[in-house]
């Protein structure tokens, strides 16, 4: 079921664990027709012994009854470790919704709504997921762990982020970057959600990225934007206050008099931001808000079989 098709289903975020359950299972029921092989819901209790293996965890029963060897899998043995990385600053926050409107549609709604879809992907391959969250500080952190208790505290946390908009809050993206790099020691998959305005030379940011990579991390970057606004810079012809929602700073001035400018500005700055990501084998994901939702699946997907 496309996540369009269940707008009268569900209202608000107050049920974003069935939401993301619904958007899961309906694309799960349809991977026979995905290019992408190997997703499996089950978990695997066992594995076939390896010459050259442990002999620890072999289950010598099993082998009774089946002349094979396997080893034990345990619970706390993840396929994978992803960390979630969510920039809450009052940028995130917009586009301001209309009543009509579903939450993911602003940049902090999708974020959440992207990052519930992922945890309940990984929770049925029993992979441990953690949560970090920052704006201008380091306002949450939660280290990778699997259990359903952890599951449900992460899918709350994210909740709060939509109930508490935040006021003022510039982004340090480049700060809260290298101390989520710092707590993360064992090699995992890092999911970044961000607008990536970040005040500062382009170089901080680069070294920033290359320090998430430094433990052969895999980093997906999804680059949250308002394509209409933030991008094209769609506005009439009438004067406008436009208003910095980080710093305040208030400006005056005709949208279409410094539309072109902008633009060529904003597509440098997001060109050489794709550029950065390739050169660090950073996926690069742009991300229309307000644009259909599913492809957030594929992708996902497409990183997991490319994480070995």
């Amino acid at each position: 079921m496309k996540i369009e098709e269940q707008k009268e289903l569900i209202s608000g975020f107050k049920h974003l664990e069935l939401l993301a359950n619904q958007v899961v299972e309906g694309f799960i029921s349809g991977m026979h027709k995905s290019p992408f092989h190997g997703f499996s819901a089950e978990f695997a209790e066992h594995k076939i012994y390896n010459i050259g293996e442990s002999t620890k965890h072999i289950d010598w029963k099993l082998f009774a009854k089946t002349d094979r060897l396997y080893t034990k899998r345990f619970e706390e043995e993840t396929n994978l470790r992803c960390h979630l990385i969510v920039d809450n600053s009052s940028s995130m926050h917009y586009p301001k919704l209309e009543s009509n409107q579903n939450f993911y549609e602003s940049k902090i709604g999708f974020s959440v709504l992207a990052s519930a879809v992922l945890m309940s992907l990984l929770k049925k391959q029993r992979d441990a997921v953690g949560l970090s969250v920052f704006s201008d500080n380091y306002e949450y952190y939660a280290p990778e762990k699997g259990s359903d208790r952890h599951h449900r505290m992460l899918l709350h946390k994210l909740e709060d982020l939509l109930n508490q908009p935040k006021q003022s809050k510039a982004t340090d993206t480049i700060t809260f970057l290298h101390q989520v790099a710092e707590k993360i020691h064992r090699r995992s998959m890092i999911v970044i959600f961000s607008d990536m305005f970040q005040d500062g030379d382009q170089e901080a940011l680069l070294n920033a990225l290359q320090h998430l990579k430094h433990n052969k991390h895999k980093v997906v970057l999804f680059h949250v934007i308002d394509n209409e606004k933030e991008l094209n810079f769609n506005f009439d012809t009438t004067p406008r206050k436009f208003i910095d929602v980080e710093s305040r700073e208030v400006v005056n001035l005709f949208a279409e008099n410094v539309k072109d400018e902008y633009n060529k500005k904003l597509q440098a700055y997001f060109k050489n931001l794709s550029m950065v990501c390739a050169q660090n084998k950073i996926k690069y994901v742009p991300v229309n808000v307000g644009a259909n939702f599913d492809k957030i699946l594929t992708t996902y997907l497409a990183e997991k079989q490319m994480f070995g």
